[in-house]
Parts: C-alpha cells; structure tokens; sequence
C-alpha cells in the first residue's frame, strides 16, 4: 500500500453504526501501519465507543452532528442533511482531506450524495455500483448492481471501460474479459439495448466475450460481467438467496437423523471450507464506479471483519488511482 493513504470512515452509517466502525477502525490501523483514518460522526458517540482506546496520530475525528437513516429518501439526505455524517466523508474526499469515503449507510443516498459533491468523470453518464462475485474458479466484478434500473446502449458500454480499467488494475489481467448479462448467447437473444451495446463492445478495443446467460455467471466466462442495476441486483439477491437456501438444506439433513449428524461430524471440516469460501465478509465493499474520486459501499449489516474489507477495497483503489485509470482509458476510445 502506499503511504499515507487516508480514509473516511462514515462512523455513523449502517446497522450498528460506531459499534461495527470504532472497532473495525482500530483493527485495521493496527495492522496497516500507514493508513490513517477519520473517523466522521457525532464526536461525543464516537468518543463513548473508542472505551478509552489509545488513538494516536493516525486516528481521529471528525464531529457531524446529522445521521442519515437506512429508509431515508436520497433525496431527503441529498437536501436536508448537509452536516450528516456520510455527507462530510464525501466532502473530505472532494476537498482532498481524504483519500477515499468508506460508508455503510443508505446505499441510494450515498450515490446520490457521491454523485453531487464529487461529480462524474468526463465521458461518464452515470455512476454505478460494482461488487464482486464469486465463481468456481474465483470471481468476478460485476456492475451495475442497484443504481442505474434503466440504461442506454452506451451507459452499458461505459460500465464495460470502467470495470475492465479495475479489473486490469486490482487484478492484475491485462486484458479482463468482458460480458453482458442477457437471456442467451445467442446474437438476436435480449433487448435492442442489450443488442446495441454488444455492438458497440465488439468495435472497442476491449477484450469482449459475448452475452452471458444468469446460470452461467457461477462459471466465470468473463472477468467482468456488465448489466443494468434493475437485472444486476435481482442476480445478486438471487444468487445470495439460494447460497442461503442451500445452506439451510445441508443444515437441516446433518440435523434430521442420528446418521445425519455422524455425516455431519465426518463433513465438519469440508463445510468449515465452504462456509469460509462462501462467507459474505470476504467480498464485502462495493465501488462507486464512475466517479470524481473513491468511494466504496459496505453492506448495511456489516459485522467489523466485513467492514475492514471495504475498508481494504477502498485502500487498494488508492493505491492503484481507480478514477484516472478509467478518465485514461474513456479518453482513448472513439466516440
């Protein structure tokens, strides 16, 4: 990581607010001994859940004294909130206090507040939400995932340069592979949109694949998987919905009989493997792809191991400059 990478941390956002971010705050600081976080919220709740801990140099605070509820219209926030927590993180980022915003509070807010303060980069229409999956053989980053339920032809295209500029530069692949979810592989398969982007994707210089089809996306033919928010977000909720069903299966049948639970006890370990594999921690930490800096999504419901990761994801984009790499490649191709 580079030195001196500072971080946001929206300490108010989420379900659990301070008691996830206070000690996810200081687990990270002691094992990253260059990042520096700030931590932005109601100061004298902050200070309450800190329990005396020794801060230092690299941990401080920031006082906002408005909270942005989970259930709040974005445009509410946007408006009425402009001392909220998660509006000063964005604005640390947009004044250069910070180097990146990690929040996770109302996920329609924060776009729109990202959207607002930072702004998009040129050439961008839209910003979108990208997260990854996992796969058989790994994962996959996959946008939009919620904020954009309806986009053209060349929204879909700019969501193919922004997640191939990421995947070349998180993942180290030269040429990531790029697909578009659709209702089959077939050329005439899908909506005129879905069509129109396919051809626009086939005479950029990206590394394009074809269409994917929702049951294949477990089978990693692409790299980067490209989709309007409205089918991107059912996918995910889909796949996450029938991980869990699966679960509860497997669950119930090493539970159901005496040879059930001795089946359990020898598979132990195999599905402590795959409980690790599967574990929703691991991928937690959306980006806010598109935009005039970084800012990075946790699940509402993050626990303090997740939110360190969003906290990793917002770290490495920092180092790898995420924004200008996509401006770059945006410049490059023939509109």
């Amino acid at each position: 990581m580079s030195a001196g990478v500072t971080i946001a941390l929206d300490a108010m956002g989420g379900d659990a607010g301070v008691q996830v971010a206070v000690p996810a705050a200081l687990a990270m600081l002691d094992a990253w001994p260059d990042l520096r976080l700030i931590l932005v919220g109601q100061q004298e709740v902050i200070s309450g859940a800190m329990n005396g801990a020794a801060t230092g140099s690299r941990l401080s605070v920031q006082d906002a004294r408005e909270i942005v509820g989970m259930d709040e219209p974005p445009a509410d926030a946007l408006r009425r909130k402009k001392d909220s927590s998660m509006r000063v993180a964005i604005n640390m980022v947009k004044q250069g206090e910070a180097d990146a915003c990690v929040s996770a509070g109302n996920t329609g807010a924060l776009m729109a507040t990202s959207r607002f303060v930072l702004k998009t980069l040129p050439g961008i229409d839209r910003p979108a939400i990208m997260a990854i999956v996992p796969t058989k053989r790994g994962k996959t980053y996959m946008l939009d995932l919620g904020a954009n339920s309806a986009c053209t032809a060349e929204q879909l295209f700019q969501f193919a340069v922004m997640g191939s500029v990421f995947v070349r530069d998180i993942e180290d692949i030269e040429h990531p592979r790029v697909g578009l979810l659709n209702i089959g592989e077939e050329d005439i398969k899908g909506t005129q949109t879905v069509r129109e982007a396919a051809r626009r994707l086939q005479d950029s210089g990206l590394n394009y694949v074809g269409f994917v089809e929702g049951d294949a996306i477990p089978d990693q033919k692409s790299d980067v998987l490209v989709c309007d928010g409205f089918s991107g977000n059912i996918a995910l909720k889909s796949m996450e919905g029938t991980a869990k069903l699966v679960s509860h299966f497997l669950e119930r049948e090493f539970r159901g009989s005496f040879y059930g639970r001795m089946a359990g006890l020898v598979a132990l370990p195999v599905l402590r493997s795959l409980r690790r594999r599967l574990d929703p921690r691991r991928y937690n930490g959306a980006s806010l792809v598109g935009l005039n800096g970084i800012v990075i999504k946790s699940h509402g419901g993050a626990d303090t191991v997740a939110l360190q990761q969003a906290i990793r994801v917002a770290m490495l984009e920092v180092e790898k400059n995420t924004p200008h790499q996509i401006r770059r490649l945006l410049e490059s191709q023939d509109h």
